[in-house]
């Protein structure tokens, strides 16, 4: 007996013998008229999601997507199975968008990719009026939906305005796709999105084939980093946080004998389209760029994804590491992390919020703190003891046993207790709440006669087990919580490597 209609469209038009995991029940749910949240890992497959149906109904399917690059590498995929695709951002000549108004017209288009703030344009609402009106329209996609939650890693303001697509198209189904969500992720996309009953499709994010490393970043890392290098196999992809940082890596990396491709939103669009180039086509390139580069870049064979820097938050980092190893073997996470990095992200992620509109400002405060308290708990998975992956896990509501893979699990640091050492700085904070770090790290190293390095330390892990709070403003304020006054009448051991 052959594949049933479905298998067969899936092989005719993409090659795949069979679905992946989670992919078909989401196709079955859009093809008969539901919504759907599909939360599928890096690597999983979400785009066929979307894009079968349209071939199946021979119709069109409008996807929402984030980011110009990531539109418009799949629609070059696209186009190469001879997929008819386009996409219609700001960067679109007239010419072309007459061309592509043409195309949707004749029925000759079956996927177009928009940016969100299109959505604002009178063009745009009355392209989807005209294909909702023909029966052309298939479904609609959100892609990177998690963009849209203020408790996702990477919010968009422009993606809060896209619960609109349920008042111009009422009757099209919706599906809203990522790579990782936590449950409260999930819960702002199905509200905000308006999505009506939907099913909701939610793989493991674990990936088997994934070795997590993390340690403290060396005064000058050049020489580990070209001995990870030295050791990966296939592609490497170096995440440095900042655009100068992009640059200085890769002409170190190219000094010290490594052909290094820088990778940044601040290149002119033809150097970064070479750059895409080269690291989809070399058979073992080495690019250095921004956290941004990766998303809908399919490159099955990445055998080392490096962070320079702290990852902003383990949501984030899942997807980011998770474009390691998509071919199946074993491929390397590695991160190098410095205590300063908390703060320069703080600095950052404030400054950033400084440029809003007066509008937005409410809702950046409150995104500000759930920043701040993603970036704490990446950082106590970089300085914890326990499992990578399985701290990763819990960070996005995931609960699974030890990975048995990462660098602690293979090797757990030595550890001691540091009740007394916490007992110490929790009296202090109660004697005297709303202490600088700075100062109270260099009473405590003064009258107990340590370095005030490792009270620092001794300060943020108190912080990340939340029995003391920080302020969020740069000044590193501390207060005792609740928890750390339960802590000193009923103290518990607090095992920790030094």
């Amino acid at each position: 007996m052959g594949p049933d209609p479905l298998t067969q469209s899936l092989q005719r038009h993409f090659g795949w013998e069979s679905f992946r995991p989670g992919q078909r029940p989401v196709v079955e749910a859009l093809l008969g008229g539901r919504d759907c949240l599909a939360v599928l890992p890096t690597g999983a497959g979400k785009s066929l999601c979307f894009q079968l149906p349209a071939l199946v109904r021979e119709g069109l399917v409008v996807v929402i997507s984030p980011l110009v690059a990531l539109m418009q590498d799949q629609v070059c995929r696209l186009q190469a199975r001879n997929i008819p695709a386009a996409c219609l951002h700001r960067g679109v000549e007239p010419g072309e968008r007459a061309q592509l108004q043409r195309r949707l017209a004749d029925n000759r288009l079956r996927l177009l990719y928009l940016a969100p703030e299109r959505l604002q344009a009178e063009a745009t609402r009355q392209l989807l009026d005209e294909a909702l009106e023909t029966g052309r329209l298939v479904a609609l996609a959100v892609d990177e939906a998690h963009c849209i939650s203020a408790w996702g890693h990477d919010f968009r303001p422009d993606y809060r305005r896209l619960g609109q697509l349920r008042a111009l198209c009422p009757g099209v189904p919706l599906v809203a796709l990522s790579a990782t969500a936590a449950p409260q992720v999930r819960a702002d996309i199905i509200r905000l999105l308006e999505l009506r009953r939907p099913l909701v499709q939610v793989r493991s994010a674990r990936r088997a084939n994934l070795f997590y490393a993390m340690r403290r970043r060396p005064a000058d890392p050049l020489t580990e980093v070209l001995e990870a290098i030295g050791a990966a196999r296939g592609a490497v992809l170096i995440y440095a946080r900042t655009r100068r940082s992009v640059e200085q890596w890769a002409a170190r990396l190219t000094a010290a004998g490594v052909e290094a491709i820088p990778y940044h939103a601040g290149m002119d669009p033809q150097s970064r389209q070479l750059a895409l180039r080269h690291f989809q086509d070399h058979p073992s390139p080495v690019l250095v760029a921004t956290v941004a580069f990766g998303m809908g870049v399919d490159r099955p064979d990445v055998g080392l994804v490096l962070h320079l820097d702290l990852p902003a938050s383990a949501e984030g980092y899942l997807q980011e590491s998770g474009r390691a190893g998509r071919d199946g073997l074993p491929a390397r996470c590695q991160v190098f992390f410095d205590p300063a990095d908390r703060t320069s992200l703080g600095w950052a992620m404030r400054s950033a919020g400084q440029q809003r509109s007066a509008e937005q400002r409410v809702l950046e405060r409150q995104r500000l703190e759930l920043a701040q308290q993603q970036l704490r708990r990446m950082e106590a998975v970089a300085e914890g003891e326990g499992c990578r992956e399985q701290a990763l896990l819990l960070a996005v509501g995931e609960i699974s046993a030890a990975c048995g893979r990462c660098d602690n699990c293979l090797s757990a640091p030595p550890c001691q207790d540091w009740a007394e050492q916490a007992a110490t700085v929790l009296q202090a904070l109660e004697a005297r709440s709303g202490r600088d770090l700075r100062s109270l790290a260099e009473d405590l190293a003064g009258a107990h006669g340590s370095d005030g390095e490792r009270w620092a330390w001794l300060t943020r892990r108190l912080v990340q087990e939340e029995l003391i709070s920080e302020s969020d403003d740069g000044a590193q304020r501390l207060w005792l919580r609740p928890v750390g006054r339960s802590y000193l009448k009923d103290p518990w051991p607090l095992r920790w490597a030094a």
